[in-house]
């Protein structure tokens, strides 16, 4: 007995991901990766409070050199004196005494020194500088971190409207199924199982988009506070997209080049650097010191001074220069306890830098697999993607035959749409897991934002985007 030949349903899109995202795209205000990161360095909290501190290291430096530097101070002053004089015993004849004197005295003083051996004071503006450096190796890493940050955001945007594009068109394609599967009913070629299915189906891939829409919006939230504005729209990748080499593309080029570039590292050198230093400032605890010394003191004296004896106003100048040397001798064993403690902490400063060394090697290299890995997935699913778009073609062939029924071809569509996403995201992730490389290597840079914009849609190409898909409407179907 022949079958009769079910109604046929339109042909749903093979490349529907590509397309979907052609059409999500809203490519008037769509931005490069570029461009995304830059509005972030100019908003993003994090960036701004590195910034911020790099700057104070800036000035701890400075504050450090004042120690070489020559200190002036001028000192000013006025007091006025009441004595009364009680005199025991008769004086001669010829001399009298005032039972009371009020004096007044006005004092002007310019004192300077000079540093001329201070060894703590050159050890501190030394660390000052190691300062400075590693306060820049932190500003470098948070500059890396924030490139991952946005890239991050950016992908998951993208990867969100993938999700949201397959859903929706699978739910169009289920749709179209749905109704194949009810005219056949009628016309009583299918049982109502087929139609059940494809209700069920369609219940299903409604409920996901609902989820999918709430994961997009989520996600462009999270771009937004990155970016500092209301509606960014990462700019989608170009179809058909090829993924760039990985260079160099041995493991242990990647992991000598962190060893020699990671900022984390510098930043534990410099550490180390300034425990070594603190060491030396300790011991300076025993030297002398030497400093040049000069002053310039007026004195004046409005109503004469008792002592010497002037009953007239008068003023004294006095200049001095000289040079002063203070010799610790002993300061209860501070200086010993001191050198010990700075001593441990050189130790413990050598421990972090090789952990921080071991852990940079250890990111490096999960970073590269991760990439490694990603690459042969994304080409495990191109493989899979064609393998799914003839399985369902034969499906669908086998279905108007009548040697297929609904199921099977609402399975093979829904193999083909997830296939079609996963590979996007994979993609995705290995574009990120570059970018992650590069910043375990400590060589992430403006370059490589625009490797990643040169793979995106021409601004003129997106603008001509159509509208989204319009949601798809099912049929009740009749018992």
């Amino acid at each position: 007995m022949t079958q009769p030949r079910p109604i046929p349903f339109q042909q749903a899109p093979v490349r529907a991901l590509g397309l979907a995202v052609w059409l999500l795209s809203s490519a008037a205000g769509a931005q490069t990766l570029s461009e995304l990161v830059a509005q972030a360095r100019g908003f993003d909290a994090q960036w701004q409070a590195q910034q911020a501190d790099a700057r104070a290291a800036s000035s701890r430096a400075d504050q450090a050199l004042s120690g070489l530097l020559p200190s002036v101070g001028l000192q000013a002053g006025a007091n006025r004196t009441h004595v009364d004089l009680h005199v025991s015993g008769a004086l001669p004849a010829t001399m009298r005494v005032p039972g009371s004197m009020n004096t007044s005295q006005q004092n002007l003083q310019l004192s300077a020194q000079q540093p001329l051996y201070r060894p703590a004071n050159r050890i501190a503006y030394e660390q000052g500088q190691r300062g400075l450096d590693a306060a820049q190796a932190q500003l470098d890493s948070a500059a890396q971190g924030l490139i991952v940050r946005v890239a991050q955001a950016y992908f998951d945007v993208l990867a969100a409207q993938d999700s949201l594009s397959v859903a929706r068109a699978q739910k169009k394609a289920i749709a179209q199924q749905l109704a194949s599967a009810q005219r056949n009913f009628e016309v009583g070629t299918a049982t109502i199982t087929d139609a059940r299915e494809a209700q069920a189906r369609f219940d299903l891939i409604a409920a996901q988009e609902i989820a999918a829409d709430n994961d997009l919006q989520v996600k462009r939230v999270a771009l937004d506070q990155l970016v500092g504005r209301t509606g960014a729209q990462p700019t989608p990748m170009a179809k058909p997209v090829t993924l760039p080499a990985l260079q160099p593309a041995g493991m242990q080029a990647w992991v000598d080049t962190a060893l020699g570039n990671q900022p984390r590292i510098r930043q534990a050198q410099l550490a180390l650097d300034i425990a070594k230093l603190d060491i030396q400032k300790a011991q300076a605890g025993h030297k002398p010191t030497v400093d040049l010394q000069a002053g310039y003191q007026v004195n004046r004296y409005p109503d004469g001074s008792m002592t010497p004896a002037i009953p007239l106003g008068y003023r004294t100048h006095a200049a001095s220069i000289g040079v002063v040397m203070n010799m610790p001798l002993f300061a209860g064993f501070a200086v010993q306890n001191r050198v010990k403690e700075t001593v441990a902490l050189e130790e413990k400063a050598q421990a972090q830098l090789q952990d921080t060394r071991r852990n940079v090697e250890q990111a490096t290299r999960t970073a590269f697999l991760g990439v490694q890995s990603g690459r042969a997935q994304v080409k495990a699913l191109e493989a899979a993607l064609a393998s799914s778009e003839s399985a369902l073609e034969a499906n669908k062939t086998g279905y108007e035959v009548g040697v297929r029924i609904n199921i099977d071809v609402l399975n093979a569509q829904s193999q083909v749409y997830q296939t079609e996403r996963d590979l996007a995201n994979a993609r995705y992730q290995v574009l990120l897991g570059q970018l992650k490389l590069r910043q375990a290597a400590g060589v992430l840079n403006d370059d490589d934002l625009r490797s990643i914009d040169a793979l995106t849609m021409a601004p003129a190409i997106a603008s001509n985007a159509a509208a989204p898909l319009p949601k798809a409407q099912a049929k009740p179907v009749k018992h």
